[in-house]
């Protein structure tokens, strides 16, 4: 949803109880200026998905786990 700056601020409390159905985009001048997102959106699960996303390309976890290592070992 897109609010303006003015909109919401003279309107807080319906925006506060509505973010929890959807992300409230604020609008000032036309641009975005910030997002407004509910605290209880389940980050696990974001996060899941984007793992998810990663090993789609035939990776394996373990494979990620050793090619991030090796990016930070020290030469000795």
């Amino acid at each position: 949803m897109l609010v303006t700056a003015t909109e919401f601020k003279n309107n807080i409390g319906r925006y506060l109880s509505l973010v929890s159905m959807e992300d409230i985009f604020i609008t000032k001048n036309g641009k975005n200026v910030d997002k407004l997102s509910s605290a209880k959106q389940d980050k696990v699960d974001i996060i899941k998905s984007l793992l998810g996303s990663i090993l789609n390309d035939g990776t394996t976890l373990e494979q990620s786990k050793v090619e991030r290592r090796a990016r930070y070992k020290t030469a000795d």
